[in-house]
């Protein structure tokens, strides 16, 4: 098994965090693509997905995947398993926390994809976020802050690989 883990970086957390998701997972089974540099329909080749995005501003798109919006919503995954990370900064802007990351999932949605690895909103502290789950108890994907707790990022990190490679197992 494959998976294929495709990322936008301005600031390299994102990227950071790739790196991270590749090393505990493995080299020999995560390969990372900036999407800057590979085109987004590479994705296609793998039935497992990891897409890494963060909010920048006020509630914004990261400006790698600004420029290729539109191909997102051109996506056919049908039949593809997708876990998605973000980052964000609760404090400084707390009523965006996470909100590309719940941009991502909306544009993705629709394009017949089966999600796994939502992520418990609990520990963090930030007045809203388009990337709450209905019913507000989990992230539509692992929330990392590595502004303000950097400290837990690895942790986080761990565990999230590890439910996401639970949860396509069960598939």
């Amino acid at each position: 098994m494959k998976i294929g883990l495709f990322y936008g970086s301005t600031t390299c957390y994102t990227e950071m965090t790739a790196e991270k998701i590749q090393q505990f997972i493995g080299s020999d089974i995560v390969e990372i693509h900036n999407i800057k540099d590979t085109s987004l329909d590479n994705c296609l080749k793998y039935e497992f997905i990891i897409f890494g995005i963060s909010t920048w501003d006020f509630g914004e798109l990261q400006e790698d995947w600004e420029s290729i919006w539109q191909d997102v919503y051109a996506l056919d995954l049908t039949g593809k398993t997708i876990a998605l990370y973000g980052q964000g900064d609760q404090v400084d802007y707390g009523d965006w926390f996470q909100d590309a990351l719940g941009m991502l999932f909306d544009a993705i949605k629709q394009n017949n994809a089966n999600f796994i690895g939502f992520w418990p909103n609990e520990g963090y502290e930030f007045a809203a976020s388009k990337a709450l789950t209905q019913d507000g108890t989990h992230f539509v994907g692992l929330s990392l802050d590595d502004e303000k707790q950097y400290e837990l990022s690895q942790a986080r990190i761990e565990s999230w690989c590890l439910q996401i490679l639970e949860e396509y197992a069960n598939l």
